[in-house]
């Protein structure tokens, strides 16, 4: 019974985890900000234009999969309001 009780903590403290990993991750006001702190900073010459365009297209990459999830989640909401 003791095991049990540890792999559900666990399995609970790893759900967080991961929920809190795609919320850095796939936010879409995260990414926003995050690509607005890298255009200002490139603005300034803070960083190098090549280590920006890097930063950049990851970022838009993580934005496209974030909005795509969002999309995803709309459209399975409105699935399932339509099979009441």
């Amino acid at each position: 019974m003791l095991a049990y009780g540890s792999i559900k903590m666990l399995t609970s403290i790893a759900r967080k985890v991961k929920e809190e990993a795609d919320k850095e991750l796939y936010d879409l006001p995260t990414i926003e900000k995050k690509l607005i702190h890298l255009q200002m900073m490139a603005e300034l010459g803070e960083i190098p234009e090549d280590v920006y365009k890097e930063q950049e297209e990851v970022l838009l990459a993580r934005y496209e999969i974030a909005k795509q999830r969002e999309i995803d989640k709309w459209e399975a909401l409105i699935d399932e309001k339509e099979e009441r």
